[in-house]
């Protein structure tokens, strides 16, 4: 697999997972859409469906990881080079913060009515995705960005998101591989959005299940750049929790397979 494989499968790929994720969270969060209240429901299954469209997007072309938690996973295991890891990470980064920005041009005018209105700006705390438990430090429409907890809790938020990444990682390490055993293949592209649907139902309630570094921080910086009026903090205190949480969870995960499977 060639650099430039990976550099266009995980960044194109990256970049609709988030378009299409960031896009039905924007849907159920903003006003003047007509999705607005459509509840977790249609996150949850709204994010598989985009983790589905990506990973067949990407998957003949760079084995569609979309994600540095499957990127190390898939390290340890040794279905990766350790080499290719960082230029997997940086086109998973890349991909993420276009697709925030194409999910800001998409419901460009929706922005403006949520964030203008007396209503919402006048409100302190956090209200983007559904669900979102109030924090001062986020501002009104971040859940639409990245994630955020419902009850703020260091050691909980961290020990979820690792829980909830291990779960993803091992199943997409036991399943649906590539035959050269560097991504997913057709059959695991679908499991594997399943899965993640089955994650936001089960495991998502806490954290929001960012389970992925790039789909949280990527979009997140979006955020705290682009100009939106009335748009409030990036929460930047949490923003650690949903990186290196995923992250310790994918390598615990590659271990596990090493381990238990291989």
């Amino acid at each position: 697999m060639s650099s430039s494989d990976i550099f266009i499968g995980e960044t194109i790929g990256t970049a609709v997972l988030i378009l299409l994720g960031g896009g039905v969270c924007a849907a159920v969060t903003l006003k003047r859409s007509k999705a607005q209240n459509a509840g977790w429901l249609a996150i949850t299954f709204g994010w598989g469906f985009a983790v589905l469209a990506g990973a067949y997007l990407a998957g003949g072309v760079s084995g569609a990881h979309l994600n540095p938690a499957v990127t190390i996973g898939l390290a340890i295991k040794g279905g990766t080079e350790w080499s290719d890891v960082p230029l997997y990470i940086a086109s998973q980064m890349l991909g993420a913060a276009i697709g925030a920005v194409l999910v800001w041009l998409t419901y460009y005018g929706q922005f403006r009515a949520h964030l203008t209105d007396p209503g919402v700006v006048g409100r302190k705390g956090e209200e983007g995705m559904v669900g979102q438990a109030a924090a001062p430090e986020a501002g009104p429409v971040l859940g639409i960005f990245s994630t955020g907890p419902e009850i703020r809790h260091v050691a909980q938020n961290l020990v979820t998101e690792v829980i909830a990444t291990v779960v993803l990682v091992l199943v997409i390490l036991t399943q649906g591989l590539n035959n050269d055993g560097n991504g997913l293949g057709t059959l695991g592209a679908l499991v594997t959005a399943l899965l993640v649907v089955g994650i936001g139902l089960s495991l998502g309630g806490p954290t929001g299940y960012a389970i992925n570094p790039a789909r949280d921080l990527g979009p997140r910086i979006v955020h705290a750049l682009l100009p939106l009026p009335n748009k409030g903090g990036s929460d930047w205190g949490y923003a650690w929790i949903p990186v290196v949480g995923p992250l310790i969870g994918g390598a615990i995960a590659g271990g596990l397979y090493n381990v238990a499977f291989a």
